[in-house]
């Protein structure tokens, strides 16, 4: 049912200067986002024989990859623990793949299954119609004009039996709100659009934020000789990549399969501190929780370090407290402490825009746009809702939801075709 998305790529361009909405029934899946997540289900579904549409509100698929990650990002787990369903990396990818390597591996994945997002269309709404007993996904798209170079506008009413929410944890960028931020003169930007540390050389930079992408724009900026400082506001578990010649990732999988987890973490820890010896001493004091218990309670996700520990140790890099207020060109922290800086970089993260657009309140959480019940259960809702890339468990996680979806979906479909066989053939029959 391939002629379904040419239907509507070609509503989409005959329609553009219309302002009323174009009406698309689609008789599988309307997939939002098109990540790895819905990359994956539409693998997946289309592995079954049943067609789906996905619509990206960007000009590409994963857009988080190839328009808001900085050059130097690298998968932070094996390449094993972050395939796709139905497709392995290639061989000759390192152990942990490039940026490009794993955009170029997406692409490759779309082009396999032949999978032809609707691109710069934005979903506006959906919602469950119950009179009809379908979903009515609203949105508004892009379309530019070759000849004029202007842009104009059009508007789409899909109409499907199920929906999946694909737009994942890191939809909208979280930038928090510090006081006196409108007073500070030098630059401020959020890791979305930090590439590289290129235009910070000789600077003083704040980064706020310790995650994997504050400690990694950290090194990043050390190598391109500016002066970082990192903001510590809350305790961290920072783990090395890799203990006993395995990534830590996999040996942590391997020892959970025989022990509890509070006793792999006990085992993590007493590993951690002799190998990286009491970060305490370096301003990064340890949660009480161990990062397993914590990663599956909280959703907090340990720091793999690849360097950025190193660099704090030989003065590189200072930790420093919270923030108390900005002004011209001076921070001041929590401790009283005063200091000037250049420019500032948001390592902050992102959340959920759930909420924003779908018209539902019983499986996502209106607080943080999340799936109500824990993993594994969030990946299903109501009237064919489903949720792919909320489990807090990375791309791993997408994909055992993926296979889920795509295997309730059969069934479904399956028994819907039926029934539209038995009807027809007792309408047309003597």
């Amino acid at each position: 049912m391939d002629y379904l998305k040419e239907r509507a790529w070609k509503e989409a361009n005959d329609h553009h200067v219309n302002n009323s909405p174009r009406f698309v029934f689609v008789p599988g899946p309307v997939i939002v986002g098109a990540g790895p997540s819905g990359l994956a289900v539409a693998a997946c579904l289309k592995q079954r024989g049943i067609p789906s549409i996905i619509i990206e509100r960007t000009n590409c698929v994963a857009s988080l990859w190839q328009l808001k990650s900085y050059d130097r990002l690298r998968l932070h787990l094996p390449k094993q623990f972050c395939e796709l369903p139905l497709m392995p990396f290639p061989q000759s990818f390192p152990t942990y793949p490039t940026k490009q390597q794993f955009v170029t591996y997406l692409e490759n994945y779309a082009k396999k299954f032949d999978i032809n997002p609707l691109f710069n269309e934005c979903v506006e709404s959906a919602e469950f119609d119950s009179s009809i007993g379908f979903w009515r996904v609203k949105s508004v798209g892009n379309l530019k004009n070759g000849e004029e170079g202007s842009d104009h506008h059009h508007r789409h009413e899909f109409v499907c039996r199920w929906l999946v929410v694909a737009t994942g944890e890191n939809a909208e960028e979280v930038v928090p709100e510090i006081r006196g931020i409108k007073e500070f003169k030098g630059q401020i930007v959020h890791t979305s659009c930090y590439k590289s540390g290129d235009a910070f050389g000789g600077k003083k930079v704040l980064v706020v934020g310790c995650g994997n992408s504050g400690m990694e724009v950290c090194l990043d900026l050390c190598h391109h000789n500016a002066s970082p400082s990192l903001v510590v506001r809350d305790a961290v578990h920072v783990l090395p990549r890799e203990m006993l010649g395995r990534s830590t990732f996999g040996l942590s999988m391997w020892l959970l399969k025989w022990f509890p987890v509070r006793l792999v973490d006990t085992f993590l820890l007493i590993v951690c501190r002799v190998l990286l010896g009491d970060t305490s001493k370096l301003g990064l004091v340890r949660p009480r929780i161990g990062p397993l218990e914590l990663k599956s309670s909280a959703g907090k996700t340990p720091v793999l370090d690849i360097g950025t520990l190193d660099r704090i140790k030989k003065g590189d890099i200072k930790v420093v407290p919270g923030i108390q207020r900005l002004t011209r060109q001076t921070v001041e922290f929590v401790n009283g402490e005063k200091e000037d800086f250049d420019a500032i970089i948001l390592a902050t993260g992102y959340k959920s825009n759930v909420p924003s657009w779908l018209k539902e309140k019983e499986m996502f959480s209106e607080k943080d746009g999340f799936p109500q019940q824990p993993f594994p259960n969030g990946w299903k809702g109501e009237d064919g809702l489903y949720a792919v890339g909320f489990t807090k468990r990375g791309l791993l996680g997408a994909s055992m939801d993926a296979r889920r979806i795509a295997e309730d979906i059969e069934g479904c479909w399956k028994a819907e075709v039926k029934n539209l066989t038995t009807t027809l053939s007792r309408s047309y029959s003597p």
